[in-house]
Parts: structure tokens; sequence; C-alpha cells
């Protein structure tokens, strides 16, 4: 797996389209998939999914199952380039569903980023590799 990770419109997805010489179609759109655990080539906006996860599990154990669902994705997408907006900077959300999807992103990212074979950081479309 190869984690891109970033703010958003810092120019993720036009990194990974460039490098692995992908097209549009090649796009998994993680926001489109509900609570289905996304599968593709190119997974982009997972945070999307998460947020997914979150809204339907709020209150009910959602840690553990979203824990146990980006599990799933990994042992799906060995192989895939996953995009993740980094949610994890400024103001702490009030809303408690928000805050439980930023805490979320965060334990979703280093779970995949420590199975990743390579993690690249892009800020201002300059890539960084982490990992």
């Amino acid at each position: 797996m190869i984690m891109i990770v970033g703010g958003a419109y810092q120019g993720k997805l036009k990194y990974a389209l460039d490098r692995f010489k992908l097209t549009e179609e090649d796009i998994y759109h993680c926001a489109d998939a509900g609570i289905a655990i996304p599968q593709g080539e190119l997974c982009y906006e997972i945070d999307k999914w998460i947020l997914a996860l979150i809204q339907e599990w709020h209150d009910k154990q959602e840690a553990a199952a979203v824990d146990d669902a980006v599990r799933q994705f990994a042992k799906a997408n060995p192989k895939a380039i996953v995009i993740c907006n980094d949610i994890s900077c400024g103001v702490v959300p009030i809303d408690p569903v928000m805050r439980a999807w930023r805490e979320a992103v965060g334990r979703a990212m280093v779970r995949l980023n420590l199975q990743a074979e390579e993690v690249v950081r892009i800020f201002c479309g300059i890539p960084t590799k982490l990992k």
C-alpha cells in the first residue's frame, strides 16, 4: 500500500495521477462508498469513508467498529494507492460526531501508515517521502 497524505487542496490527487500514470477512471471515490469497504487501485479521500462510518455508527462503539473496518480495508487493498486528507490540524470540533471523525481518521492513518510500504506527504504541491 502507498499512502499519500496532506491537507485539502494540496495536490495529492494530481501527484498520484502523474506519478503512477493513472487516469480519472482509475479513481475510486471513497465518499461514494457509504459504509462498504472501498476497493480500487487508487482510493481517494479515505477520510470521507471514515466519516460515513462514524455517522452510521456514532454512539455504538464506533471506535472499535471503525478500527475493524480499517483493518478489513487494508486486507482488501494491499497494493492500493490511498489518499487521505490530513484533518488533524486546526481547532478541535465541538460537535461530538465531527470530533469522533477527526479521532478516527487519526487512528486509521496511524494503522495504515505503519502497514504501508511508502508514505508521501504533499504540502503546497511538493511531495516529501516520510517512509
